[in-house]
């Protein structure tokens, strides 16, 4: 990203040089300087993961010839679900009269493991459709492969469910590397088969 900068202000930015001037792309940064382009230094402090937060407005700044983007502080999204309202404080309803809910993140963090743990689930079905219809038993491979799954993703629910705050949340997913240089998570793995 490149910022053009006229009496100390950042007046336009754009990741390509030839949008300043068609011989830019060509210039040296001596050259780009002198002529009031700069590349853009981004100060990330602010900026957080956008699964759990929205991040604050993005700004541009020039100080001691360094054109610095930063961003406003980034604000947790909402745990829970909320119930929608409109400006007078009066429920929001759908077209058959029921109460427009958004989903929070624990919500959606739990839908999304539900969709995993189907999806890891799905290549063994064909045992279980085969047993209801000729009585084939399931091999105790799968069947116990099938109920960790199953375990595996209420206690992944339940510690979504647990977390009290969106940094709580978050930090259930975030892997970290222990002495043994072994990454893990807090809510673990998936079962393998």
């Amino acid at each position: 990203m490149y910022a053009k900068v006229e009496n100390n202000t950042v007046v336009k930015t754009n990741s390509s040089l030839s949008s300043f001037n068609k011989a830019a792309p060509s210039w040296s940064t001596a050259q780009l300087e002198a002529n009031g382009i700069y590349e853009v230094v981004y100060d990330n402090t602010n900026l957080k993961d956008s699964r759990f937060y929205n991040n604050g407005a993005e700004s541009f700044t020039f100080a001691n010839d360094t054109v610095t983007a930063s961003y406003t502080a980034a604000v947790g999204k909402s745990l829970d679900d909320v119930n929608e309202t409109d400006e007078d404080g009066n429920a929001v309803l759908d077209d058959d009269g029921n109460q427009v809910v958004t989903p929070g993140l624990k919500s959606n963090e739990k839908n999304q493991i539900k969709a995993q743990a189907a999806g890891l689930l799905q290549s063994t079905d064909w045992y279980v459709i085969r047993n209801a219809e000729s009585s084939t038993a399931v091999p105790t491979n799968v069947s116990t492969f099938r109920a960790a799954v199953r375990t595996k993703s209420n206690e992944i629910e339940t510690s979504i469910d647990g977390a009290a705050t969106v940094e709580a949340l978050e930090a259930l997913f975030t892997y970290t590397t222990g002495a043994d240089d072994v990454s893990s998570r807090p809510l673990g793995e998936w079962p393998t088969l």
